[in-house]
């Protein structure tokens, strides 16, 4: 699977380090070429000379020490690398990229290249979980790194809990999907496909100058465009109160509330492929909405809420050969209420997330799901930026889409 492919590996100084080796010959025997740039304080647990022998080529650690008079290292390999791998990645080289740090020759690469960066983090439990770590990877993720989230366990320094960096059989088969995916977006999978997204959130009026609405940025749902988009397909977004930018080359149809979305998204039913409902559409709606601004006249004000079509559940029960996304924001019980509204609404495949969980809520630029069909959980994904969840959603829809290439 790897054959060919060029990783650039990079180690830190984590006791993790001694699992290097066993990630380093396992890529070498899946065919890559690696090449391995260690940090002074992993040559301090593991030696160079074995990265050397299993991967049979130079190990770099100092920025200074150029072994080819006509490269600069740190340049070449950050151009020659189809993938930058971290394992082990410590707090300490995760604070750096996010800042932006350049002090050593693994930074320095890190900083040059244009290559995609994956990491996998290890670390005490304490120091995973503080702020200031989960806000660097948050951010880092917002970039498009990817991340292999750590395992829980035992750790060597003697706390129960999350921070294990995952095994090496675990992170090549992690690195085969990411160039397996690469390939198939090279091979348009959604070309010929015309594709729906829903992004934003309702407007609900009660006055000219008031609304119901909520949280919802549309950052996921324009991801999801943008992302069928590179994919092949056509796509029309209906597109909420939001305030981004379309993607290049999507056709916009401009909504604002609950009804008027239902009535885009019936207009484009009929011929459409897939529909992925990512807006936030508004369960209720004032029963009228005045036509005139309402005057404060007392110490209380009552409004009548009526409910609003349920889009998602409307075209579940209509749906003939459509392939239908739906998402789930929840705050509890994740699987049960994603499960159950998956059945109800009749989609085909449902993205849930809880979020009250860091970096999962509405607004930011990164999202971290479970994907579940009829039959349950398909994939439980690690934090990701919403551009990179959105190509996985959709690779994962065309490959079920009827004669798709399994």
């Amino acid at each position: 699977m790897l054959k060919g492919k060029k990783i650039l590996l990079g180690v830190t100084g984590g006791i993790a380090a001694f699992k290097a080796a066993a990630l380093c010959s396992k890529l070498v025997k899946e065919g890559a070429e690696v090449r391995v740039i260690m940090t002074e304080s992993a040559t301090k647990l593991i030696t160079e000379l074995t990265m050397q022998s299993l991967s049979k080529n130079p190990v770099y650690t100092d920025t200074f020490d150029e072994k080819n008079p006509q490269y600069i290292a740190h340049i070449s390999l950050a151009d020659w690398a189809d993938l930058v791998l971290v394992a082990p990645a410590t707090a300490n080289i995760i604070g750096k990229m996010a800042a932006g740090i350049a002090d050593d020759m693994l930074s320095t690469t890190l900083l040059a290249t244009q290559a995609p960066i994956m990491l996998a983090p290890a670390m005490n439990v304490h120091m995973y979980v503080h702020p200031a770590v989960q806000r660097n990877l948050a951010e880092l993720a917002a970039r498009g790194v990817m991340l292999i989230e750590p395992g829980e366990g035992l750790l060597a320094c003697g706390y129960t809990g999350k921070g294990r960096m995952e095994e090496p059989e675990s992170i090549v088969a992690v690195v085969n999907s990411f160039f397996s995916r690469e390939e198939r977006r090279e091979g348009l999978p959604l070309a010929g496909k015309k594709v729906v997204v829903t992004a934003g959130g309702t407007v609900e009026r009660i006055d000219p100058v008031r609304y119901i609405s909520n949280d919802s940025s549309g950052k996921m749902g324009f991801a999801l465009a943008k992302a069928a988009q590179e994919l092949g397909a056509e796509v029309t977004l209906l597109a909420a109160n939001t305030q981004l930018a379309p993607p290049a080359g999507v056709r916009v149809v401009s909504v604002e509330s609950a009804q008027d979305m239902y009535e885009a998204a019936l207009a484009e039913w009929s011929d459409t492929d897939i529909l992925v409902k990512a807006a936030a559409v508004a369960d209720y709606r004032p029963k009228s909405a005045e036509t005139q601004k309402i005057k404060k006249t007392g110490d209380t004000l009552t409004l009548e809420l009526v409910k609003n079509i349920d889009i998602l559940e409307t075209l579940g029960k209509q749906k003939t050969k459509q392939f239908l996304i739906g998402f789930a924001a929840e705050t509890n019980d994740l699987e049960k209420n994603a499960l159950d509204k998956l059945k109800r609404k009749n989609c085909d495949l449902l993205v849930a997330n809880d979020v009250t969980r860091e970096g999962a809520g509405f607004g930011t630029d990164t999202n971290l799901v479970n994907i579940y069909d009829q039959a349950g959980l398909v994939q439980s994904l690690p934090l990701l930026s919403k551009e990179e969840l959105g190509f996985v959603i959709l690779e994962l829809a065309a490959q079920r889409l009827p004669g798709a290439s399994k």
